[in-house]
């Protein structure tokens, strides 16, 4: 006999409470396999396809597209053991090898389900009861309530209609018991509502709206001096990435108290390493990994820039690795993807990563690994022609370089004025990490680089 299991939305790691249901890649009365994708939902820091832990027949599923779900919530039912489940789909003694927090692989079978069997007429207990031993009838089953919101598959409609019937005047069709019984207890008429349901279901909100509309205060006209003017314009909700942006933005300037130095460099000297590097064959080597290079060096010059605040301990954290978060501009809005171990990483390999989480990010399937976890962060806002910025720190690490856009300007090269290839570069810090001193040594650092390459070959 098949069995509904519950599937729901799994722990997506790194913090994350809610997800957002961006697509679903199933329908219900669709088979589905084990470890098959079968919801998109979009977190705070990615977009994610989230695979089912059982194979069996889609029997519901629990919000629309765009709705957000707590991390717990159900999201769809499946029938396990259907006749209409292929041999290599219905694996209902293995569980998932795909590990979610909450659904670990289990090779275990479902428990089953006891049934109670109804004490016969008179008394009887049944079996080996003292009661006689006529077996009682089985009482029917009751479907249980489809899903609040989500559309049944028609032959569903039909049973709760058949179940839900009543009264002199006809069926009333109603998506479960519960809805009846709050328009029993508020007094409303379900005859007088039409349902937003397939084939006019009266829906949860159909009747709460309802109810809404009886309890509702009878609007009071305020005095016209006191009116407002109504403010037009579009509103654009808070969440997903864009809610957890503003949401780090806004800690970071709360709770870190940052300062900013900026000096302008010539880099002439690095660029035309990079092209003779380029020069020499085999991959090319970008301008981004020649200044996260820079930037790895720096640090290991000055550790106490790579570390974070633990406020509950009131502790300064130095973290023994280079995590490097560096911005890229995408559809969804800027993100910062994370070069994991990037001081141990030379050019060419820093290069090979931007690129990889770049055309990952642009597709929007980063993970949640791949945006958390940074110790340090490189913003080149110069891809947007500015030449300068004061950033905000990604929190809750303690600093970020910035760089602007390089440019041909007039400057004074071995006492004499020339056009020199020149960029501006600002650094922001945590002035709870270091002073003034340390982060201007760490910018002066970069900016010697920058401006001879050679300096960087004595820290390699």
């Amino acid at each position: 006999m098949p069995q509904v299991l519950e599937f729901k939305l799994p722990d997506l790691g790194e913090g994350l409470t809610e997800a957002e249901i961006v697509r679903w890649l199933v329908q219900v009365g669709d088979v589905v396999a084990i470890d098959q994708p079968v919801v998109e939902v979009e977190t705070a820091k990615a977009m994610v396809e989230v695979p089912c832990p059982y194979g069996g027949v889609v029997t519901a599923r629990f919000g629309e597209e765009g709705t957000e779900l707590p991390v717990g919530a159900p999201l769809l039912t499946v029938a396990v053991g259907t006749a209409t489940v292929p041999a290599d789909s219905a694996e209902e003694s293995t569980g998932s090898g795909n590990v979610l927090v909450g659904y670990g692989t289990d090779h275990s079978r479902p428990a089953r389900r006891r049934r109670v069997r109804p004490a016969a007429p008179g008394g009887a207990s049944g079996p080996g009861g003292s009661g006689g031993s006529a077996a009682a009838p089985a009482a029917a089953p009751v479907p249980a309530p489809a899903p609040v919101g989500v559309a049944p598959a028609a032959s569903a409609v039909a049973a709760v209609a058949a179940v839900t019937a009543g009264g002199a005047g006809g069926p009333v069709p109603v998506i479960s018991p519960l809805v009846r019984k709050i328009a029993r207890d508020n007094g409303i008429d379900l005859r007088g509502l039409t349902g937003s349901g397939p084939e006019g279901l009266i829906m949860r909100a159909d009747v709460e709206a309802a109810l809404r509309a009886l309890t509702a205060p009878e609007p009071v006209a305020a005095p016209v001096a006191a009116a407002a003017p109504s403010v037009a314009g579009e509103r654009i909700p808070l969440k997903g990435l864009r809610g957890a942006v503003a949401d780090k933005l806004s800690r970071s300037r709360r709770e870190i108290p940052d300062a900013t130095c900026w000096v302008d460099a010539d880099a002439t000297e690095l660029m035309a390493a990079r092209a003779a590097m380029n020069a020499a064959g085999g991959p090319k080597i970008s301008v981004l990994a020649l200044l996260a290079r820079i930037c790895t060096a720096a640090l290991a010059r000055f550790p106490e820039l790579n570390a974070t605040v633990d406020l509950a301990s009131n502790e300064i954290v130095r973290l023994p690795s280079v995590h490097l978060g560096f911005a890229a501009q995408t559809e969804r809005g800027l993100v910062v993807p994370v070069v994991r171990d990037a001081d141990r990483m030379n050019p060419e390999a820093l290069t090979a990563e931007f690129a990889r989480l770049t055309e990952v990010a642009r597709a929007g399937r980063l993970s949640p690994a791949d945006l958390t976890g940074g110790t340090f962060t490189l913003n080149n806002y110069g891809v947007f022609g500015v030449d300068g910025s004061t950033p905000i720190i990604n929190h809750p690490e303690a600093a970020m370089l910035g760089v602007g856009r390089i440019i041909p300007k007039p400057w004074v090269h071995d006492g004499e004025l020339a056009v020199r290839q020149v960029v501006q570069l600002s650094f922001t810090f945590d002035h709870r990490v270091c002073d003034g001193g340390t982060a201007g040594g760490f910018l002066r650092y970069v900016a010697d680089c920058v401006e001879s390459p050679a300096v960087l070959l004595r820290s390699l």
